[in-house]
């Protein structure tokens, strides 16, 4: 592990320009994210997502500025080639998103945009979301139900925004993801034969009616204004019925959860509707 610089200073130039990683304008410019902690920055390692630079805390960490003892924080082999950078609490704030830092923040290059829908025959579709954090709630979502990857149609923000990246559990680098204007991702569904389903509060089929054993793509939109027309208009609604004395919804992540895990258990079991109809 290389020898690492000491930096005491907010106003550090080398400082300054990762702190402005926070900002998306920034991320698109520079093609470069922020990941903070040992296990964001160790899963997106372990997708060939290798640091440039690492900057630590010794004072958070436990480990002298020498970086003796970071081997132990550190999954084998991520700081063999960054940069490393000892730094002060005051340096560690400036570059963390959140108000605890764990003493670890990385400066990693962002993955090549995918051009086309990853293959597979179940999709999440986030359209239009503006809170970084359900975007990451979604991909870890996604992942853990094995659906085989997220479009984000019409984005608001990236999931590699420090919040999205955190909330993902660090889904957001092992789950492929494709990053389109939504006329573009309903195109590309339709040409693949990936039929959609919009997830919407007043649709007529509840999701264990909905045929979700076929290729099909879940699309659920921001939970003050749902999905626009032309998604609805895209495909079937699908609905999840609620029993609730005042509850009338679920937020996004939690609806994506239902309607995703409902489609594992009909493609595992062979109770969708299409499995009927088979020979």
């Amino acid at each position: 592990m290389k020898r690492p610089r000491t930096i005491t200073s907010p106003e550090n130039a080398r400082v300054k320009r990762a702190a402005r990683l926070r900002e998306q304008r920034e991320r698109r410019r520079t093609g470069r994210f922020l990941a903070e902690g040992a296990r964001a920055i160790g899963r997106a390692a372990s997708v060939g997502l290798v640091p440039e630079s690492l900057f630590f805390c010794p004072e958070i960490l436990g480990v002298v500025e020498t970086g003796e003892g970071l081997e132990a924080v550190l999954p084998s082999g991520i700081g063999d080639d960054a940069a490393l950078f000892a730094v002060s609490r005051a340096v560690i704030r400036k570059l963390a998103y959140r108000n605890e830092p764990e003493g670890l923040v990385g400066v990693l290059p962002t993955p090549a945009p995918r051009r086309d829908p990853p293959a597979g025959t179940l999709f999440l579709v986030a359209v239009g979301l503006e809170k970084p954090g359900n975007v990451g709630a979604l991909a870890r979502t996604a992942d853990a139900a094995g659906a085989d990857g997220l479009v984000i149609a019409d984005a608001v923000v990236d999931p590699y925004h420090p919040n999205a990246i955190r909330a993902s559990a660090g889904a957001v680098f092992a789950l492929p993801l494709w990053m389109a204007p939504g006329e573009r991702v309903r195109g590309a569904l339709a040409e693949r034969g990936v039929a959609v389903a919009a997830a919407s509060p007043d649709a007529a089929e509840a999701h264990t009616e909905t045929d979700l054993c076929r290729p099909v793509a879940i699309a659920v939109g921001p939970e003050d204004r749902g999905l626009e027309p032309a998604w609805r208009e895209a495909g079937a609604g699908i609905a999840i019925p609620m029993a609730g004395r005042v509850a009338d919804s679920l937020n996004v992540a939690a609806s994506a959860a239902v309607l995703l895990f409902e489609a594992r258990r009909q493609r595992g079991a062979g109770v969708g509707p299409s499995a009927s109809r088979s020979p």
